[in-house]
């Protein structure tokens, strides 16, 4: 009787343990599930979407396509428009014709229509026709997937109606004329720089021109290196040479507005680079 006893606590004790073992199993398969909804939301799409391409960081003209002939960038860009590529991710900035489409979605319309969809909404910027008259239309930033090759943009207007497209961004270049916001810091805070600047891109290079809202600068130091101004009359305006837009620039400029000539340093901030 003893035996048999031991045997019952032995097979009692086999078979919590295999309850137990099947509990944990059960607990690790739903938390694995729960996790891979968790992660089924939209930011999560749009981080996937956030594909590495194969470009170097930097600015880019670029050429955007659509399959309609209703949505296309505005005139005033000639077909173009500016990528932005920082850590091999992408960003297309498109310049509309009005403010008649007022949102867009990275993937399908029924997908967009959905509650968590990450819709990218407009930000009101204003163009210059070739006849000199200007505009305020909407301009969308948009994540870039993949270059040279269709992706899935849709669309919706003002009549809250979403629609597939197909659109592709190419042939990007960085040579080419673009404009900035420019942020001064440093010094008094007296001085002034004009905002936007031209820059021009050549050979993985950015020559942005900075004009004073004095006179009486007579040269910049930029890496150690001198420059003077381009214009002898007027507002002292220089053109000086930047590696990367991303990054703020340190530069000293040096002013003959007092007594005695005096070097400031200045720190220079670049923001909202678009194509001209």
């Amino acid at each position: 009787m003893h035996v048999n006893s031991s045997k019952q606590k032995d097979n009692m004790m086999k078979n919590r343990f295999k309850t137990f073992a099947l509990a944990a199993a059960l607990a690790l398969t739903l938390a694995s599930c729960g996790n891979t909804a968790g992660k089924n939301t939209a930011d999560t799409r749009q981080e996937e979407n956030r594909a590495k391409l194969s470009i170097e960081d930097g600015i880019y003209h670029v050429d955007f396509d659509t399959d309609s002939r209703m949505f296309h960038v505005n005139e005033a860009c000639n077909g173009k428009a500016t990528l932005t590529v920082k850590d091999k991710e992408g960003t297309v900035h498109l310049i509309m014709p009005s403010k008649n489409i007022v949102a867009l979605f990275l993937g399908k319309a029924d997908d967009a229509k959905k509650k968590d969809a990450d819709k990218i909404k407009p930000t009101e910027e204003e163009v210059t026709y070739s006849d000199g008259l200007t505009e305020k239309v909407f301009a969308f930033d948009v994540p870039v997937p993949v270059l040279e090759k269709e992706f899935d943009l849709a669309l919706i207007g003002t009549k809250g109606v979403w629609y597939d497209h197909k659109v592709s961004v190419s042939h990007p270049t960085m040579d080419g004329a673009y404009r900035a916001d420019l942020t001064l810091e440093g010094g008094s805070g007296r001085a002034s720089i004009t905002s936007p600047a031209d820059i021009v891109a050549k050979d993985k290079a950015y020559l942005v021109q900075i004009e004073w809202s004095s006179p009486f600068y007579d040269y910049m130091i930029v890496d150690q290196k001198k420059y003077k101004p381009v214009n002898k009359d007027g507002n002292s305006i220089f053109k000086i040479p930047v590696k990367d837009l991303h990054k703020p620039v340190k530069v000293i400029a040096d002013t003959v507005a007092m007594s005695k000539p005096h070097e400031i340093e200045y720190t220079i901030s670049f923001d909202h680079i678009v194509a001209k």
